[in-house]
């Protein structure tokens, strides 16, 4: 079937070779950032409220997923005022959303051309039915016509074949894109209220201990 789909069926086979390349490595990114995002966010914000940043920030360095990467940030700039920590925050957050999304946009381009090549395969393969049978005239058979077209529709039947599935991928990475950047919000509130809740407290208490020194 691939041979009597003609030339076109070589693009269409590149563009899904090409995807599948895309979608692999799409994979295995996934796959290296999975976590646990609300036990990993527990467990840096219980350290930053006992007051061991040091340690909160070590596992963030560790821990390869963009919420540790969003609070690495924050923890870098601790010593600036809290718009200052939200705005490095939040361009942290943009960076690596940009990782994130990161071919999709190429496979959406797959998922687009695949079925305008297989339409356009149909097209010339109908155009070439039709000048048979202009040049043969009343000596053309309707099974040497239908041979013709069922060649040219089976690129369409390509694109659509290869475009289909990939749609349902690009669909689920996006649903995938999207919960972190949900989580990056959600969490990076989170952090930010959790260090000025501390930054207060340390306020506090060098103030208190200014006016009662103790003995």
């Amino acid at each position: 079937m691939i041979f009597k789909g003609g030339w076109i069926m070589v693009p269409i086979i590149i563009g899904s070779v090409a995807a599948l390349t895309l979608v692999l490595e799409r994979i295995y990114f996934f796959w290296t950032i999975r976590l646990d995002v609300k036990k990993f966010a527990d467990r840096i914000f219980s350290l930053v409220q006992s007051g061991d940043i040091k340690k909160a920030s070590e596992i963030c360095g560790k821990t390869n997923h963009p919420l540790a990467s969003v609070f690495q940030s924050g923890f870098e700039h601790m010593e600036e005022d809290t718009d200052e920590i939200e705005r490095v925050m939040q361009r942290e957050g943009n960076r690596q959303i940009i990782k994130v999304e990161k071919n999709l946009n190429l496979i959406v381009v797959v998922i687009g051309v695949e079925p305008l090549l297989g339409f356009l395969g149909t097209i010339l393969g109908l155009i070439k039915a039709f000048m048979s049978w202009e040049k043969f005239s009343t000596s053309v058979t309707v099974i040497a016509l239908a041979a013709v077209i069922y060649e040219a529709i089976i690129t369409t039947a390509a694109g659509l074949i290869i475009a289909i599935p990939y749609y349902v991928i690009y669909n689920i990475f996006l649903n995938k894109v999207n919960t972190i950047a949900q989580d990056l919000n959600h969490y990076g509130d989170e952090l930010l209220s959790v260090l000025n809740k501390t930054k207060k407290e340390k306020h506090e208490d060098k103030t208190f201990t200014k006016i009662v020194p103790i003995h």
